[in-house]
């Protein structure tokens, strides 16, 4: 076969979904092509309407190295994946039933989702959502499938700074007022942010994200919507487009959709929730109560997430700034620990009806990729599950941390990160590598910045 011929991979979407799309939708004139990078920020083009069924019939070049940018969008070139293979082409091929219409858009445009592979058709291993596909597919061949769902929390920002260059809370679209005090649960929030979330659920509406429930959080501005349970893949591809809407809807509402872990240091910090479960090839639960007691089987993937919580913080923390979220008497764990209806744990068991029993997996920040905090968890639990690992007491009270229980900042992430058999097995070896070169880029790129808080305490004292 020639190198410039791809051969069509059996997970592309079929053309007729393109075709169908296009006869519904006579307005739309243009496509953004969305990639997930291994940070998860969505990489693309746009193109013309009369692009659209040739890509869906043939795919469409894009450079490896789209996978090798870092936060900042720079090369990194011990990625690999820039100048020793000559920043070569791999063919994007669009996700099955990605194509939708981007309800904020005027003139309307649609938008796919994309993953890379290889001109001969095999997955890119770099790719990150091959990474997640490659952990289903191991549960699947023991006979389990997969369930995830993401919460996703966030913070609505003024888009104008403060005199000091930080951030400030929103005005509430009705009142114009900052929101007074945390005021977690607060309905009068919500009700003042009502043609924002009314544009969110319309918005998801029409871009088939099976949003849920939202809920005024634990600092003033601070947000968080739910998704509905679904199959691993498509848990993480809803949680990755659903920040594209929320930043896009908030844009457009003279606001700022902020996803970072930390962005303030005296206020609650935002996280990714992953709730996860099994179930047989019948759609059973395999993690309902056996009983009077918790399934085995959920008891051993508990285990296997505790036992690779450490190797695993790389993924779940990967940026200076993530570090910032663990801090004692906070809802963000800080040492590898499990309960039932404990929010302080690492691995909490919610309360909830016996037949849906499930894990939430509490550690991940909403500044992590979706499709790698997934390939992780899943990775986790079927080590424990395959080891009939045990997750010992479970913790009652407030999870105390441990001195050496977990990495103590991003340096020490990235090292027991490299160090990691787990990981790389969890990963994939080619992604793994990228990964670690990409956070190595960033950690010497932030390292080297001097800071005002540095030239104030330094500057005429040392």
């Amino acid at each position: 076969m020639s190198r410039d011929l791809a051969a069509r991979p059996a997970a592309a979407a079929d053309i007729a979904e393109a075709e169908a799309f296009l006869a519904a939708h006579p307005e739309i004139d243009a496509f953004d092509l969305v990639l997930i990078d291994l940070n998860g920020i969505a990489r693309g083009k746009i193109v013309r309407r009369h692009e659209l069924l040739p890509i869906f019939r043939s795919g469409r070049h894009l450079p490896g190295s789209i996978l090798g940018l870092d936060v900042t969008g720079e090369d990194v070139d011990e990625t690999g994946l820039v100048w020793a293979d000559g920043d070569a082409d791999r063919r994007a091929w669009p996700v099955a039933g990605s194509l939708v219409p981007l309800p904020w858009t005027s003139p309307p445009r649609g938008e796919v989702r994309l993953s890379l592979f290889e001109l001969d058709g095999k997955p890119m291993a770099a790719d990150p959502r091959r990474a997640l596909a490659r952990q289903v597919a191991l549960l699947e061949a023991d006979g389990f499938h997969p369930v995830l769902a993401y919460e996703l929390e966030f913070y609505l920002l003024d888009r104008v700074r403060g005199e000091d260059g930080g951030f400030r809370p929103l005005r509430l679209p009705l009142s114009g007022e900052r929101p007074n005090g945390i005021q977690v649960y607060g309905v009068s929030e919500l009700d003042r942010l009502e043609p924002f979330i009314d544009a969110v659920y319309r918005g998801a509406e029409a871009q088939g994200l099976p949003v849920e429930t939202m809920i005024s959080e634990y600092a003033e501005g601070q947000f968080e919507l739910t998704l509905r349970h679904g199959t691993a893949l498509r848990a993480a591809d809803d949680l990755a487009m659903l920040k594209r809407l929320i930043r896009a809807l908030a844009v457009r509402h003279g606001m700022m959709a902020c996803f970072m872990a930390k962005p303030f240091g005296e206020r609650a910090g935002s996280g990714m929730h992953v709730h996860a479960s099994l179930a047989d090839a019948a759609g059973g639960n395999l993690f309902a109560d056996a009983g009077e007691e918790l399934s085995p089987l959920l008891r051993q993937a508990v285990a296997g997430l505790l036992a690779t919580m450490e190797e695993s913080m790389l993924v779940f923390a990967p940026h200076l700034n993530s570090w910032r979220r663990f801090s004692a008497q906070s809802y963000a764990p800080t040492t590898p620990s499990w309960g039932r209806n404990n929010r302080s744990v690492a691995v909490r068991i919610p309360a909830g009806a016996p037949a849906g029993r499930h894990l939430e997996q509490r550690a991940a920040g909403i500044d992590s990729n979706p499709y790698l905090v997934g390939a992780t968890v899943l990775a986790g639990m079927r080590k424990g599950i395959l080891e009939k690992a045990d997750p010992g007491p479970e913790t009652t009270a407030y999870a105390e941390t441990g001195s050496d229980a977990l990495p103590p900042d991003w340096r020490g992430a990235i090292e027991t990160a490299a160090r990691s058999s787990f990981l790389k097995d969890a990963l994939g070896a080619r992604l793994h590598h990228v990964f670690l070169a990409l956070k190595r880029t960033e950690y010497r790129r932030f390292n080297a910045e001097v800071t005002a808080l540095e030239r104030s305490l330094y500057g005429e004292v040392v």
